[in-house]
């Protein structure tokens, strides 16, 4: 009789040795097609460059780039709005524990607004507080606090507030009024399709569009102070694969209408995120991945006749040279050398 070899089995009948063997292999392809996608971008780089329309662009002071540009020349659709992913996770879950795993800017919404960011994008729980999954940080009130304090420092700079019930989570209780309320609706653009085509000029004092996206409650109305999910579109694709994500958002970029027919705002992330199948887990290591190609995808979206539809353009860890690259795009619009 043949001896049994269910000691050596698992309970499906899998040996566990070929099943970690099978796991390790997995995990090798995963790491080549990483560094295979990495160095495609590099080469990419290589041979087209990064040049764009205003690409040379640097402006005096990030703090108040618009109002370098004018107040009265810059059209609402013509911005091609730097943004963060996940804005206020600076002190999300607990130091060289769980904030490598969840934090995806190392600034204040405060600091990043000083910067030049002008989209910040902010997900709250029921309780009011700030969240990245199920890691909660500080009280929503910050950043409301970072937002009226930047307001109070500048007079022509515009920005695009994006509040949203974090998956999983319920809608705070009343929100919309305390948005209001905390922001104060004298600093808040009404929803109204014609802010498009207006001059940052024709918006002041008012300076806020505040989008909120609730699971559950009741979408914001036309006409009110807040701004209903529909005005801030993306196609986001999860994945770590920098030429993949590359791809994708090229892909749905050239999908949308051209900036001057848009009655929305279409975001663009330039991001990877860590995934469960792949050993590196942290943040900042995986979006790196793609984090130094945002001037040439800028690049390749003007050399594909993209370039008139880029608009919100986002990325972890945001840093100048990045508000640099959007600003410059704005300032080529304005100036009647870009689409």
């Amino acid at each position: 009789m043949a001896a049994s070899n269910s000691s050596s089995a698992g309970k499906n009948g899998t040996n566990p040795l070929e099943a970690m063997g099978a796991f390790f292999s997995k995990q090798v392809d995963r790491r080549k097609l990483v560094t295979t996608e990495k160095q495609a971008l590099a080469t990419r780089l290589s041979a087209s460059g990064d040049a764009f329309p205003g690409s040379e662009h640097r402006p005096a002071d990030r703090k108040r780039w618009m109002a370098e540009l004018g107040a009265d020349r810059v059209r609402v659709h013509q911005v091609v709005w730097p943004g963060t992913h996940d804005s206020a996770t600076n002190k999300i879950g607990v130091p060289l524990v769980t904030r490598p795993f969840a934090q995806c800017q190392s600034m204040s919404v405060y600091e990043q607004l000083s910067m030049g960011t002008r989209v910040i994008d902010v997900r709250v729980q029921e309780e009011r507080r700030v969240c990245h999954g199920i890691l909660a940080t500080y009280p929503v009130d910050v950043v409301l606090d970072d937002v009226r304090r930047f307001l109070g420092e500048t007079e022509s700079e515009v920005l695009i507030l994006e509040v949203r019930t974090e998956f999983g989570h319920e809608d705070p209780p009343e929100f919309d009024k305390f948005l209001v309320d905390k922001l104060g609706e004298e600093n808040l653009i009404p929803q109204d399709e014609a802010v498009f085509h207006k001059t940052i000029a024709e918006l002041l004092p008012r300076r806020v569009i505040c989008v909120w996206k609730p699971r559950k409650s009741p979408a914001p109305k036309p006409g009110g102070p807040l701004w209903s999910a529909g005005y801030l579109k993306d196609n986001w694709i999860d994945t770590d694969l920098p030429e993949t994500k590359f791809e994708s958002n090229l892909k749905f970029l050239g999908q949308q209408p051209p900036v001057a027919d848009r009655r929305f705002f279409y975001r663009v992330e330039n991001t990877v995120t860590p995934k469960a199948d792949n050993p590196v887990l942290c943040v900042w290591p995986v979006t790196k991945r793609i984090h130094g190609y945002a001037r040439l995808f800028i690049a390749e979206a003007f050399a594909k006749g993209l370039g008139d539809k880029l608009q919100v353009f986002s990325t972890d860890f945001i840093d100048g040279d990045f508000v640099d690259a959007c600003a410059g795009v704005t300032k080529a619009r304005v100036d009647g050398t870009a689409a």
